[in-house]
C-alpha cells in the first residue's frame, strides 16, 4: 500500500481536486439536483480506473527493469538532477549498480533511482533501429 502512495499521489490530488470542482459545479442551482450525485460517481469512477491502471501498468514495468536488471540487461534511467548534456544514466551490474528494494544504487554515481522512472535500454535501442 505505501508503494501505491508513493507512485500515485500525484494523481490523488489532481483527482480530489476534480472531485472539489465537479462538487462545486454540479451544485449550482441552475443544474438538476441528481447532477451532483452522477457527477461525483462519474468523475470518481474515471480517475479510480486511470489510477489503478496508470498503478498496474507501472509496477508491471518496474518488475521488468527488475527482471532485466537481475539477468544482466542494460536499464535506462531519467536524470532531473542533471539537464545539460545526459539526461539518462545506463544502469548496469558491469557499471556496479545494485538493487536496493525498489531503488538502483552505485556508490560511483551521487543518487540513487528508482525503478518506476526506468525502462529497458535493450528493447528501446531495437525499436529504434526499426
Amino acid at each position: 500500500m505505501e508503494l501505491f502512495f508513493r507512485l500515485e499521489i500525484a494523481y490523488i490530488v489532481i483527482g480530489i481536486f476534480f472531485l472539489i470542482v465537479t462538487a462545486i459545479v454540479t451544485t449550482q442551482s441552475t443544474l438538476p439536483k441528481k447532477s451532483f450525485k452522477y457527477g461525483m460517481i462519474g468523475v470518481f469512477a474515471l480517475f479510480a480506473i486511470m489510477i489503478s491502471l496508470h498503478y498496474y501498468i507501472t509496477v508491471k514495468r518496474m518488475d521488468g527493469v527488475k527482471q532485466i536488471f537481475n539477468d544482466g540487461g542494460t536499464i535506462i534511467c531519467e536524470n532531473k538532477m542533471h539537464r545539460t548534456i545526459s539526461q539518462s544514466v545506463l544502469i548496469s551490474k558491469k557499471f556496479e549498480w545494485r538493487l536496493e528494494g525498489d531503488l538502483f544504487v552505485s556508490d560511483n554515481h551521487t543518487r540513487s533511482f528508482h525503478t518506476s522512472r526506468c525502462v529497458d535500454y535493450t528493447s528501446m535501442m531495437q525499436s529504434a533501429e526499426k
